[in-house]
């Protein structure tokens, strides 16, 4: 189990093959923005990383948000949270005050909701589009086909802030061509902000120019396995 003192060594680590996978790529490292997913750890971890210097973190579920990260924001106000799992519409005015990024926009129903909260609250989210690159059926986000007319509407017709996009290749397949095809997607749609690859992949994610690297088991180690209620 990793405890608080490895989280030091750990980021030390990552934040080593960023540097190496961005000059093998012949890109700056400040290009390139580290999110530590902390879904499932508790709250003395993610303060150890910021202790060591971590400002960007992210989170699968609304409800650890809630449960975790208003002390913690409180107490460090600079940092960032992104919200890297699905949104619901129920969790979606929790989500607008507690996270600051919102990383998987893929449905019509959301996009106008978000607008309404923000509008209501004055907060201001950076989103980004979620773009289900392996076509997979169980997964959410929006198929590349469709993702140019979907960025149309966001951006047209509800005036969505809209960021850039994000990915989670099928695990079974090589990530290289899902990188490639996101990055292509953002370029052609005047996007910024690329948010692909984890522990994993996050080298070869870097190569096709991601933006934003999320990053869990290699920072805080492995999620405790599922165990289903009896």
């Amino acid at each position: 189990m990793t405890s608080e003192t490895d989280i030091a060594t750990n980021l030390a680590a990552v934040k080593a093959r960023i540097d190496l996978a961005a000059a093998e790529a012949g890109r700056e490292t400040h290009s390139i923005e580290l999110v530590a997913i902390s879904k499932t750890k508790p709250a003395p971890l993610i303060r150890s990383a910021i202790a060591a210097g971590q400002k960007v973190f992210g989170e699968n579920r609304v409800q650890e948000v809630e449960n975790k990260w208003p002390e913690i924001k409180a107490q460090y106000p600079d940092v960032r949270l992104h919200l890297v799992g699905p949104l619901q519409r129920n969790k979606l005015k929790r989500a607008v005050a507690l996270c600051d990024v919102i990383e998987t926009v893929d449905r019509e129903k959301l996009v106008r909701a978000l607008v309404d909260e923000m509008a209501a609250t004055g907060r201001t989210l950076d989103c980004l589009v979620q773009v289900n690159t392996g076509e997979e059926p169980q997964k959410a986000g929006i198929l590349p086909a469709q993702i140019d007319e979907f960025l149309n509407i966001c951006r047209k017709d509800y005036d969505l802030p809209v960021a850039g996009l994000m990915c989670i290749p099928p695990f079974d397949e090589e990530p290289a061509f899902h990188f490639a095809l996101l990055a292509e997607m953002a370029r052609r749609n005047g996007l910024q902000t690329i948010s692909m690859g984890m522990t994993g992949d996050f080298e070869s994610a870097i190569r096709f120019g991601a933006t934003h690297v999320r990053v869990g088991t290699a920072i805080f180690g492995a999620r405790p396995p599922f165990k289903p209620t009896q």
